[in-house]
């Protein structure tokens, strides 16, 4: 079944312009080995890393807006694909973590898009963004030892029926949905906001598609475009 997250209505009232792309994965016993996709794929991030990108750009500063919409400081906890660049431009490579990870790291940083990855075997229930009431348990480690945190309250976060699994919005991802090399059923989501147009964002995920089917030819691939008129009729 394709996963459809839920996205509450208070989210399209501080940002009717964010819209998704919902990746889901079945069968996905990605192989260990690089293939000659994700290679070219990293090389193309790592080199698009050392060069200015007006729309990539643009993009991470709207987030950023977001971000300090709810009230965090996006210098000091920016969202996931602005820290990777920043990253990636500090040690000049991609972080390597596994074949699926590197692929959507890479079209993070191409794109200039947030992307997470959950294990839906992980997961409980449908996937939902929210504004955090603040005693929404998040579980995450600190110092090497596991904790369970919390979000602030008016945070954006996404949770599933167990608690949060994203804290603001596409920041830090909770150790208990995280993909590993075990993971067969995953849900994959590419968040975009203005000025990120949808044609763009379905050629991010369709690069990332194309890779992901090179490291696991049996992988069955459903995707689905979301934003705030298709979500009213899929609510």
């Amino acid at each position: 079944m394709h996963v459809i997250p839920h996205i509450t209505s208070d989210i399209w009232v501080q940002r009717p312009d964010f819209h998704l792309l919902s990746i889901t994965l079945r069968h996905a016993q990605v192989q260990t080995e690089t293939s000659t996709a994700l290679s070219e794929l990293l090389a193309e991030a790592e080199a698009s890393a050392r060069q200015d990108d007006a729309l990539r750009d643009a993009h991470l500063a709207a987030w950023g807006e977001a971000y300090r919409g709810f009230g965090a400081k996006p210098n000091r906890t920016p969202c996931s694909a602005a820290a990777l660049l920043k990253r990636t431009r500090k040690d000049g490579t991609l972080p390597r973590i596994s074949p699926l990870v590197d692929a959507y790291n890479a079209v993070s940083v191409l794109y200039g898009v947030p992307v997470g990855g959950e294990d839906l075997d992980r997961y409980a229930g449908r996937p939902r963004l929210i504004v955090a009431k603040g005693d929404e348990p998040f579980d995450t480690n600190q110092n090497g030892a596991p904790v369970v945190d919390h979000p602030d309250p008016g945070e954006i976060a996404w949770c599933d029926e167990r608690g949060v699994t994203c804290r603001r919005w596409n920041w830090r991802q909770g150790h208990r949905t995280m993909i590993t090399a075990e993971s067969r059923a995953l849900w994959l989501v590419l968040e975009a906001l203005a000025p990120m147009t949808p044609t763009r964002l379905q050629e991010a995920g369709s690069r990332l598609e194309d890779v992901i089917s090179s490291l696991c030819p049996t992988v069955e691939i459903a995707t689905s475009h979301l934003d705030q008129m298709t979500a009213n009729l899929s609510a």
